[in-house]
């Protein structure tokens, strides 16, 4: 990771600040990919898993209810969305907080800063998501469920809302953990509650009305109501759901995460 690259004539020739953050990255991702997909045996397989366990779990309580659609739409591909979209947002920014501190050796490298581990671990796991996802509405899309987005541009703008959301939280929660390591096991504890409140396993629509604004106080909620919206054409959700939140809560929290992030440099290199 050296910010020179030899030439034709093998002298060594300066590289832009952008060609030697881009070099860093793909090595970087190159390897969490590889610590991720091997970490354990058959880690790949868990990781796939997870969401179809959810999924099938809950697919066969809405059967015992004899419930085929929810909100107007066929809830297996309802709850794949949901659910696959909440553990990719969920892995996304815990396994953002943690990048800082499971860098730390690289630090040694003056290329190398904490914030491009962050961004690089949140990358992998948006992209983890999506094949994911994909793999998953192939599956349905074999039994013979429609899985093809009524609008597709608004689903590619609903997840990258979701992904966006997810890293904002994850810069912010990466600089809080590493520099109060207290604060990354309380932050586990208050985000669980979001499973329910971000709707993954039931409609928010259901909720009254008199309550419902506080659950869109959360971005996720309308970045997995604007995903489903997205495939069925005739969906009821909740009517509080925008894109507006959805990429201004991104925009903010990414700024103040980075701002965290350059603030902090040399403690998160020194700790």
């Amino acid at each position: 990771m050296l910010d020179s690259a030899p030439s034709s004539g093998g002298v060594s020739t300066p590289r832009s600040s952008l060609a030697v953050t881009f070099a860093v990255w793909n090595a970087l991702f190159l390897r969490e990919a590889v610590a991720r997909l091997s970490a354990t045996r058959g880690a790949w397989v868990l990781i796939v898993l997870e969401p179809v366990l959810h999924a099938c779990f809950m697919l066969l309580l809405y059967t015992v209810l004899r419930t085929r659609s929810v909100a107007g739409a066929d809830v297996a591909v309802w709850l794949v969305l949901g659910l696959t979209g909440y553990f990719t947002v969920q892995n996304v920014f815990q396994r953002a907080m943690g990048a800082v501190d499971a860098n730390k050796a690289l630090f040694a490298y003056r290329q190398v800063r904490p914030v491009d581990t962050v961004i690089v671990r949140a990358g992998l796991e948006a992209l983890l998501g999506i094949v994911i996802l994909l793999v998953l509405l192939g599956g349905l899309a074999l039994f013979g469920r429609s899985v093809l987005p009524d609008a597709p541009m608004e689903a590619i703008l609903s997840w990258t809302g979701l992904m966006l959301c997810a890293l904002g939280v994850g810069l912010i929660l990466s600089v809080l953990s590493d520099l109060i390591p207290e604060a990354g096991n309380l932050t586990v504890f208050l985000f669980r509650p979001l499973y329910f409140l971000s709707g993954a396993i039931f409609p928010l629509s259901a909720i009254p009305v008199q309550y419902r604004e506080w659950a869109f106080f959360n971005p996720f909620a309308h970045g997995l109501e604007l995903l489903r919206s997205s495939f069925f054409p005739v969906y009821h959700a909740a009517p509080e759901a925008n894109s507006e939140y959805l990429f201004g809560f991104a925009a903010v929290s990414i700024f103040l995460g980075l701002a965290l992030q350059v603030r902090f440099a040399q403690k998160l290199r020194a700790q």
